[in-house]
Order: C-alpha cells, then sequence, then structure tokens
C-alpha cells in the first residue's frame, strides 16, 4: 500500500503584513502551519483596546487568524473592516471581535482558539506570550522610548538596545510549536517592533536555537527611515542574529527593483530597496524576485505609513519551500 508522506511542521513567527503575506503563500501547499505572532502591538485600535479593556494586543494576532482562515471571503473581510466613522472609528472588526471573546472567556489564549474555530483555520494562531508587556528602547544619548506605537516614531539609529517591560515567559504553546518544527521562518516584518519583540520573551529565541530545524529568515523589501538606514541583507540578517543568539541555515531575499515611479514615496521618506552587496555565501543567501506586482493603496484610516512595495505570496512560498 502506497504511504501519503507526512505533512512538515512550518512555524512562521513575526506579526503584521508580513506574517500575513507568508501564510497566506504557505497554506495553498500541504504543510502544517503554526504562526507565532508578537504581543507588543499598542498602536491605533489595539492600543486603545489594552488601555481600555486591559486586553491583551489583537492586531497582529487578527491579521494571521484571517491568513489561515478557511472561511468564505465575507468572513474574512468582516475581521478586517475598519470603522471609518463614528464612535468606533478606526477599530478594526477583528479586533473588537477578539477583545471581547477574551472577556467572555475569560483568556486571550481562550479566544484566540474560538475564533479559530469559528474561521475554520487552516493551521494554529499562537500569541508569543500570555502576559501584558511593552516594548522599550534604550538610546545611546540615555534616553527610553516606551511603547511600540512610540518606538514606531522614533529615531533609533542611535539605539543601545531593545527590551520587554515587564519581562514577559513565553507562551507554552509557542515553545511546543517550535519544538516540533521541521522548518521555522521568521520575517518579513518591522525589524524593531514585529520581529525583535518575539525574541525578546523568555525562552523563544533559546527553543529556536536549540530546535534542528531549517531556521530561514525572510529579509524585507524596504528599509525603515530612522530604523534600518542604508541596512543592506547582510545587515539585516547578521542584526537579527544578534537578537536570535544562532545562525540562519538561509536568508531569503528579493533580487529584482520595481519601477522608479513606484518607489519615489520611499525614497522621499528617506527609505530605499534592501540591496544584496556582492560575495554573499549563496549557499546561505538565496535572492529571487520576490516582488508583487499589485498596488496596494492605503486605508484612510491606516495610523501608519502603509508600504506599496510588496512581497507576493505566492513566489515566496516557492522559494521557502524548495529551500
Amino acid at each position: 500500500m502506497k504511504q501519503h508522506a507526512k505533512k512538515k511542521n512550518f512555524v512562521v513567527i513575526g506579526g503584521g503584513t508580513g506574517s500575513y503575506t507568508v501564510l497566506s503563500g504557505l497554506k495553498k501547499y500541504p504543510v502544517k502551519l503554526s504562526a507565532i505572532v508578537t504581543m507588543a502591538d499598542e498602536g491605533g485600535s489595539t492600543g486603545i483596546l489594552r488601555d481600555e479593556l486591559g486586553v491583551l494586543p489583537p492586531g497582529d494576532v487578527r491579521q494571521c487568524l484571517v491568513a489561515l482562515s478557511s472561511s468564505d471571503l465575507l468572513m474574512r473581510e468582516l475581521m478586517n473592516y475598519r470603522f471609518g466613522s463614528g464612535g468606533l472609528k478606526g477599530h478594526s472588526f477583528g479586533n473588537l471581535f477578539l477583545s471581547a471573546l477574551e472577556k467572555v472567556t475569560g483568556s486571550f489564549d481562550l479566544a484566540v482558539q474560538r475564533a479559530s474555530e469559528i474561521l475554520r483555520l487552516q493551521g494554529y494562531v499562537i500569541p508569543a506570550t500570555l502576559q501584558q508587556t511593552h516594548l522599550v528602547a534604550y538610546l545611546r544619548n540615555g534616553k527610553m522610548v516606551r511603547g511600540e506605537d512610540n518606538v514606531q516614531k522614533a529615531d533609533l539609529l542611535r539605539i543601545k538596545h531593545i527590551a520587554l517591560q515587564p519581562k514577559a515567559r513565553a507562551n507554552p504553546k509557542a515553545l511546543k510549536a517550535i519544538s516540533r518544527a521541521d522548518t521555522i521562518i521568521i520575517g518579513p516584518g518591522d525589524f524593531y517592533c514585529s520581529l525583535v519583540p518575539n525574541l525578546l520573551v523568555q525562552g523563544i529565541s533559546q527553543a529556536i536555537c536549540k530546535s534542528r530545524a531549517k531556521k530561514i529568515y525572510a529579509c524585507n523589501l524596504v528599509t525603515r527611515a530612522r530604523h534600518t538606514d542604508a541596512w543592506n541583507v547582510k545587515e539585516y540578517a547578521t542584526q537579527l542574529e544578534r537578537y536570535l543568539g544562532c545562525s540562519f541555515d538561509a536568508i531569503v531575499y528579493n533580487n529584482r527593483k520595481p519601477g522608479a515611479g513606484v518607489f519615489k514615496k520611499y525614497a522621499r521618506k528617506g527609505e530605499q530597496m534592501v540591496l544584496a552587496q556582492k560575495g554573499l555565501d549563496k549557499a546561505r543567501f538565496v535572492g529571487a524576485d520576490l516582488l508583487n506586482k499589485g498596488i496596494f493603496a492605503p486605508q484612510k484610516t491606516d495610523r501608519i505609513h502603509r508600504s506599496f512595495i510588496r512581497h507576493d505570496p505566492d513566489k515566496l512560498a516557492r522559494l521557502l519551500l524548495k529551500i
């Protein structure tokens, strides 16, 4: 009798649009998916809900739930719907839904589980920690920037170090997923606000480094002004490995430039495409055309500048699976 190959366990670590893109591409393939999501977000709708209700941040979790959902399009659009006026202006329905579920169940972990059942997930969404914590950046001039939303807006070119306050322990489900992983993918995503916060959670980095899984970093397409100015592919990987505490087996990056017209917006903001310098170790650094040809227009209610330049979910998934 012919035996079916066992599905590989893929763990995606990050948050926001980056994880959404990776998960959207990989879910089309016969792999087991788990998303470990940053819990440091506190801007916009998420920040208001944290302050007023004392709930854990739902925003990045919502995006991963939508990415892995097998529910119909209407349900996914409903989870992402953002109110444009009235007392709920700026709030995402999905954020309100998750926060309400947390209040009803008494547990954010249980809220995510129930939402997963409702959305018929093709995988698992796992908060990196279940403790309230905040992102704090310490600068070389002695100043401290507290809160993910403030860190987003701060000049981090002279950053000394970044931490979580109070310290947060890893969600046991996250550690279990990492221990069972065949492949671990970190990124793409905002370096200091989406990727590093996961690695600051006690136990996460240690579990990744201990794992025998193939460790892959999906590098960003564009630098972030005043955060990662002039960083190239190797710099991104090197800096992230400092927080991780071990090396990646592979770093995937985009090697195609978008049209000049598309990129003018970024040049005005002091941002540029993340480039690969000559002499990279081709055994570890894998370049390909990963650009999405579509243009993603920002919504009027978006709290921060949204990138028009995006990874193509299918191109990225094919490259990750090939590795």
